[in-house]
């Protein structure tokens, strides 16, 4: 998933990423674990291999360079929690009132997870859609997954309810998130009467901003989606139009022409 480009700013990317689908795996491995030990051990293990593959296969395959294990020390910590992490994991089963204790901070984690994923797809709809749809389930089937006990079912499925909701609510109560940035045209002179604007509206809006630090006039952006549209700029001396691919943190302009 991380090198397929197609899969940029998707749910499909995220598996590289975040920690959602691994939780279900750890979930998965602790459950059809015969004790403690064997449970922690599986999980280190799983993840002690598993990770190193990620980062050796984008390797092998041209992908990145040997660099790009710099960034397996964050994920080696992970792997070492795990330990401790599968141990106590496993005392879920007990269908005891810790067994509670033991899997809200799995959900607490889940939550953060959903808020991010569900704010990016309100922002840029539908980047993330899927990934915040997969933390809501799984947060409310763990229970009746781990547990036998009607009444810890209940409560750890209101808790997630609670949480789902509330974050939820919030999301779509602020502001909407956008990306902004600030760009002029090459070798085109804006000015404070400068008109700016993109072909199709769902990508955000342009307007003129002046820039005291480099006492001019810039294009202030503020994008809304993703996708590939046409920017035009009017000067009242010059239009020019070009091509513009919007990503999530950057931005590309080509094919300006100006006449």
């Amino acid at each position: 998933m991380a090198m397929l480009p197609i899969t940029s700013e998707t749910s499909f990317r995220d598996i590289a990423i975040s920690f959602e689908v691994w939780i279900l795996f750890g979930v998965l491995i602790i459950t059809n674990s015969k004790s403690p030990l064997e449970s922690a051990l599986k999980c280190f293990v799983f993840f002690l291999i598993s990770q190193p593959l990620v980062y050796l296969v984008q390797i092998l395959c041209g992908f990145a360079g040997w660099s790009l294990f710099g960034y397996y020390y964050y994920w080696f910590i992970w792997t070492i929690a795990c330990l401790p992490m599968g141990y106590i994991g496993y005392y879920m089963r007990n269908n005891e009132w810790w067994g509670l204790l033991i899997l809200t901070p799995i959900l607490l984690l889940l939550i953060e997870h959903y808020f991010g994923f569900l704010n990016e797809a309100v922002a840029f709809f539908p980047n993330h859609l899927l990934s915040a749809i997969f933390c809501a389930v799984t947060m409310l089937i763990y229970s009746w997954y781990i547990f036998d006990k009607k009444e810890l079912r209940i409560i750890e499925t209101t808790i997630a309810l609670l949480l789902i909701v509330g974050a939820t609510v919030y999301i779509f109560v602020k502001p909407k998130e956008v990306y902004n940035t600030q760009f002029g045209i090459e070798d085109v002179q804006l000015t404070a009467d400068t008109k700016a604007w993109l072909d199709d509206s769902k990508y955000g809006e342009l307007k003129m901003i002046y820039i005291d630090s480099l006492e001019d006039y810039l294009i202030d952006a503020s994008f809304t989606n993703t996708g590939d549209t046409k920017i035009n700029v009017d000067t009242g001396k010059v239009k020019c139009v070009g091509d513009i691919t919007i990503k999530r943190h950057s931005y590309e302009i080509t094919n300006i022409k100006c006449e």
